[in-house]
């Protein structure tokens, strides 16, 4: 199989290994090269494929914590929300969320409009928008649908909504260009320690090339599988994320809606022509490659809308396609409660000379993570690093970077496969482009991309059947 812009894995020596190429591992990467690291970032499959392009799309400070008490978490990762406006506002579009409240259930509607005001003032006394309180009448236009019986109100506050998986992309080229290699589909298989650093194995999963090469300091940013190196000391607790996606049309939402079950929330978010519902949280024992949207699942996602949104009668039938993924959380003395209960804090630890874990977290917080883990990588080498400049220096944009998916178009796939290290066909689908999520595997979208990839990568016909299957086989995994 060919592979554009591919060099052969070959040895060196690095001041920085960053081991995972999720969102974190992304940020890593960029803050570490723009500071003048000799930096290598390794990833077993392709970037973003694990949690980082299966989450909420979601750039927040994360309203309900505030009722948990944890005002120190909501306001760091409000801060990093307008952040992010900032350095990647071509992936951050403010978006209105409305919480209706129903009489004698959920949250107090005076509390509520307290909360809000009080996330107003964490983003640093200016969020993307001012909130405010709704009367029963505004939040049926701006919710058409909603269950009117019982509803005494609810209120509205912004956040964000982003593209998880661009992101990390196009933090990913960011880090490229100051300097970084970052390499997909590249096995960090084991490493030993020396009197300098560490000396790693890695192998080319694409040829099976093996290669060595040394790190004065590694840095685990492997989200879900963090916990599995020897080197590690990180305990996880994993839960597992669903969302459906269902066309507008059945669910005609103006505004986002936060909808309540008990201690859980529920998200129904505009997404262009789609809808997003999502998520659930439930705990996950097993393989992180591995997850499923059960029945369970879906049953449970439509049972919350249909109770908020009767008139709408969405089922499952009405899925268009679905993703699930695990979050990495830390476990702590508050994991023994309720998957929701857990902290989305984050935790960053020398566990061994030169050996820095980083785990949990949430997405908006990366770029905060990814610049404490390379400061915490500084002192561990010995070193006075300039500051980091990550929350001032932009994010620029791929050729078709966007908070909605580009056009179906050849020229998409051919920047991905040039410019953008894809060499299969789910990682254009599901993440260079989301065109999976947003049109599904039943529109003949799949059959086009893979033809349009052939040509770039020279695809015999055998392959390019292979990569299709390979595709719908991931996607019949996931729903």
């Amino acid at each position: 199989m060919t592979v554009l812009r591919r060099e052969r894995l070959a040895g060196g020596a690095y001041d920085l290994l960053v081991i995972g190429g999720g969102i974190v591992g992304a940020g890593v990467a960029r803050d570490a090269a723009m500071r003048g690291l000799r930096t290598l970032l390794v990833e077993q499959a392709d970037f973003a494929s694990g949690t980082s392009s299966r989450s909420s799309r979601l750039l927040h400070g994360g309203l309900r914590y505030l009722a948990q008490g944890r005002i120190g978490l909501v306001r760091e990762a409000s801060v990093e929300k307008m952040t992010l406006s900032r350095i990647a506002p071509h992936l951050c579009s403010p978006l209105a969320f409305d919480f209706p409240v129903w009489r004698g259930a959920g949250p107090p509607l005076w509390l509520l409009s307290l909360g809000v005001r009080a996330y107003d003032l964490l983003c640093g006394g200016r969020n993307l928008d001012r909130s405010e309180t709704l009367r029963p009448d505004r939040l049926a236009e701006r919710l058409p649908g909603i269950r009117t019986e019982g509803l005494v109100g609810g209120t509205r506050h912004f956040d964000g909504i982003t593209n998880d998986s661009r992101l990390a992309i196009d933090t990913l080229r960011s880090a490229e260009a100051s300097g970084a290699t970052v390499r997909n589909y590249t096995t960090f298989v084991s490493c030993s320690r020396t009197a300098s650093g560490w000396e790693c194995e890695l192998r080319d999963e694409l040829t099976g090339t093996p290669a060595r090469v040394t790190a004065t300091v590694a840095v685990n940013a492997a989200g879900a599988w963090a916990s599995r190196f020897p080197q590690s000391a990180i305990r996880l607790r994993l839960t597992k994320g669903v969302h459906l996606v269902i066309d507008r049309r059945r669910l005609s939402v103006e505004d986002a809606a936060i909808l309540t079950e008990g201690d859980r929330i529920l998200f129904v978010i505009p997404w262009g022509e789609r809808v997003i519902l999502g998520t659930t949280d439930t705990d996950f024992r097993g393989d992180p490659a591995i997850v499923r949207a059960s029945r369970d699942d879906v049953a449970y996602i439509l049972r919350v809308v249909d109770r908020a949104f009767p008139a709408a009668k969405v089922s499952a039938e009405d899925v268009i396609a679905a993703w699930a993924g695990v979050r990495p959380l830390v476990a702590g003395s508050d994991s023994e409660g309720a998957p929701s209960d857990v902290s989305r804090g984050h935790a960053i630890r020398v566990t061994q000379p030169g050996w820095i874990d980083v785990a949990g977290g949430k997405l908006t917080t990366y770029r905060l993570m990814a610049e404490q883990a390379v400061d915490l990588a500084g002192r561990a080498m010995g070193r006075r690093l300039p500051r980091s400049t990550t929350s001032e220096q932009r994010i620029e944009p791929g050729r078709f970077s966007g908070v909605l998916p580009p056009a179906v178009d050849e020229a998409v796939v051919v920047e991905a496969c040039r410019n953008e290290w894809a060499v299969h066909l789910d990682d254009v689908l599901l993440r260079r482009t989301s065109w999976y999520g947003y049109h599904g595997a039943e529109s003949g979208i799949p059959e086009r991309a893979a033809e349009w990839m052939a040509r770039q990568l020279g695809w015999s016909a055998a392959e390019l059947r292979d990569e299709v299957e390979r595709f719908r086989a991931a996607v019949r995994m996931e729903y």
